[in-house]
């Protein structure tokens, strides 16, 4: 009978009797946008081309005009609302645009891939606005897929993001089979979600079944013992002020850190549709890798195991779900379940977001 090991990304089968699953050169500096000034943009997206140009979208009611620079020279300019593509730029590990309005505050925005060899679901964690109008700031906060496959320019690459802590959410079994390359100066912490649980079950026969396996390890992430105390771990690594270049993955970047980003993204007042459109884009950026592994299993299998590569909102809903029924809220999920208490939230607030 073959098996299954709930691996948060990429459940991978294996045989019987084991476990499945402005050219910018650097990072952006740390003021990263004007935050003593409200922002008037109500969305801002950056997205890269395959061509190397780059499309720009934004929003900003009752601004006349909106500058766009790119390694302090314009690229671009318009109105309350623009829809521009451009190109020509140098090469860069991340071309970051600052979104400059008439008045008030800017932005600071790159495209949130981050293109590695090894890696399919590197982004940043940030860029989202909140309910309130503030906005969660970019190169800070990474998440991403397993890291045992970074090349040495992946690395060096890291380094020059600014990465200085990798939180490794992955099990025992999964580390020791595919560690992670770990860039010099980085900090290395485990924070096994999954640890001591009884995750492992037989592999589902149905789609149905397998849903329900995503549902249920959805609902442990939210109340199991080890799963709170690996997110309370991440949580008190993004709130030190020191420890900013945080990031932290799992085997594919989906589910364990799916979550991770959105207990994180919910706890800044992102919106819940905002939340849940980031966690959905694992579908995005694992199409390719995802599609080549269910070409390699016969149609029949395929169905059962493509619910577990996938993310969906079910998923994630029950996740907040589990948060209501076992805490009522999510601010009592944060104090009890995770042990944030009100000055670590003010902390995460105050060097998380702008404007």
């Amino acid at each position: 009978m073959k098996k299954i090991a709930l691996a948060g990304a990429a459940l991978a089968l294996t045989a019987a009797s084991a476990s499945l699953t402005a050219p910018a050169a650097s990072a952006a500096p740390a003021g990263h946008a004007s935050s003593g000034h409200r922002i008037p943009f109500t969305a801002a997206t950056v997205t890269a081309a395959d061509d190397g140009s780059y499309h720009l979208v934004w929003k900003a009611p009752g601004v006349r005009s909106v500058t766009i620079r790119a390694a302090g020279h314009v690229v671009a300019r318009g109105g309350a609302t623009g829809d521009v593509t451009v190109k020509g730029l140098r090469a860069a590990d991340r071309q970051w645009f600052d979104f400059v309005p008439e008045r008030g505050g800017s932005l600071h925005l790159a495209d949130r891939l981050i293109k590695l060899d090894g890696t399919t679901n590197f982004r940043d964690a940030g860029g989202y606005r909140t309910g309130d109008g503030h906005w969660v700031r970019m190169g800070e906060i990474y998440r991403s897929d397993a890291l045992n496959n970074l090349t040495a320019a992946d690395a060096a690459k890291l380094r020059r993001l600014g990465i200085r802590a990798d939180y490794d959410l992955r099990t025992a079994s999964e580390r020791a089979s595919a560690p992670d390359v770990v860039p010099s100066g980085v900090r290395y912490h485990v924070a096994d979600v999954l640890a001591g649980s009884d995750m492992t079950t037989t592999m589902p026969t149905t789609p149905e079944a397998a849903v329900q396996m995503m549902v249920d390890g959805e609902k442990f992430m939210v109340s199991g013992a080890t799963a709170r105390t690996a997110y309370r771990s991440v949580l008190a690594g993004v709130a030190d002020r020191h420890g900013y270049g945080v990031l932290y993955h799992c085997t594919a970047g989906k589910d364990r850190t799916g979550w991770s980003s959105a207990a994180l993204l919910t706890a800044l007042g992102v919106p819940r549709a905002t939340v849940t459109a980031d966690y959905l884009a694992s579908n995005t950026y694992r199409a390719s890798a995802n599609a080549a592994a269910l070409a390699q299993l016969p149609p029949a299998q395929a169905a059962v195991y493509k619910p577990l590569l996938d993310v969906r909102t079910e998923y994630l809903n029950s996740g907040f779900d589990e948060v209501a029924d076992t805490y009522g809220t999510f601010g009592a999920y944060l104090k009890r379940g995770l042990g944030v208490d009100g000055r670590e939230l003010r902390d995460l607030k105050r060097e998380l977001l702008v404007g």
